[in-house]
């Protein structure tokens, strides 16, 4: 049974407890809280897959209502979100009670990050895709505002991220989104037909994507390439922890990254 079957059957919030337990126990009700026959140890894969699913949603809407209020952009882009997951209806009703949660003003942000490293074990890269999913949240609207960008620095020092990094990775997911987009527009869903036609994304988007400049040597772009498609592998992620609902978006970024780089080798004749 996978960890969401046994979040429904009440087994996986008494495993977990703690704020992300609590959270898990308010969404789906009471009985979660008279059900343990079986207890999911601390860093197995369904109990990483339930802690990150239930932070993923539950922070995205705090910092949708980091300035005050949730706005129709934001709505619609935590949507599209679940849309790139491809939720169906049952894992999306949660999804979007998980973000109900994230926009109380009793939301404990600062324990449930906590508990979401703790439930990781250190695996970074399941710490970077989350930070990445925050970060798009924040730039619903095309900009990242102060007071989003304090919560992320603050969402960054929990799980033991600089704010150099934070600030970093929040141009690098400026420029992927900016690069989906117009990837989209040009050819609809990614691997389609027109994905990496000639007049769609720009050269210097992609060295964004990539984190690189134009002036870095191939075996530079190379190895940045490299590094990135690794961090976000599906496979990779899914094994260390990554919700099998995620999966469709981090492969959705793996093939951005290498479109990103396809345009580059080909603009330098690579």
């Amino acid at each position: 049974m996978s960890w969401f079957g046994k979040l429904l059957g009440g087994v996986i919030g008494f495993s977990l407890g703690g704020p992300i337990g609590a959270i898990l126990g308010g969404v789906v009700g009471h009985q979660i809280d008279k059900k343990g026959q079986e207890h999911l140890e601390p860093g197995s894969q369904e109990r990483v897959q339930a802690a990150f699913f239930t932070a993923t949603f539950s922070v995205m809407g705090h910092i949708a209502k980091a300035d005050g209020r949730v706005t129709e952009t934001e709505i619609r882009h935590a949507e599209e979100v679940m849309r790139r997951m491809g939720l169906d209806q049952t894992s999306r009703k949660l999804a979007i009670d998980l973000f109900s949660q994230g926009k109380e003003p009793d939301f404990d942000l600062h324990g449930v990050l906590e508990q979401f490293k703790r439930e990781c074990h250190r695996r970074r890269n399941l710490m970077q895709m989350f930070m990445e999913v925050q970060i798009s949240m924040a730039m619903a609207d095309g900009i990242v505002h102060q007071q989003e960008r304090t919560v992320l620095h603050e969402v960054g020092k929990s799980l033991g991220f600089p704010t150099f990094m934070i600030d970093q990775l929040i141009k690098m997911v400026q420029a992927q989104q900016r690069f989906y987009q117009h990837s989209r527009q040009q050819g609809g869903e990614h691997g389609g037909p027109g994905y990496q036609a000639a007049s769609g994304p720009s050269v210097e988007q992609a060295y964004q994507v990539l984190g690189v400049k134009s002036s870095d040597d191939q075996q530079t772009v190379k190895k940045a390439y490299r590094r990135l498609m690794s961090q976000h592998h599906p496979d990779k992620l899914v094994a260390k922890g990554l919700p099998e609902q995620m999966i469709k978006m981090a492969t959705e970024k793996t093939q951005e990254i290498k479109a990103a780089y396809e345009l580059i080798k080909r603009h330098k004749n690579w």
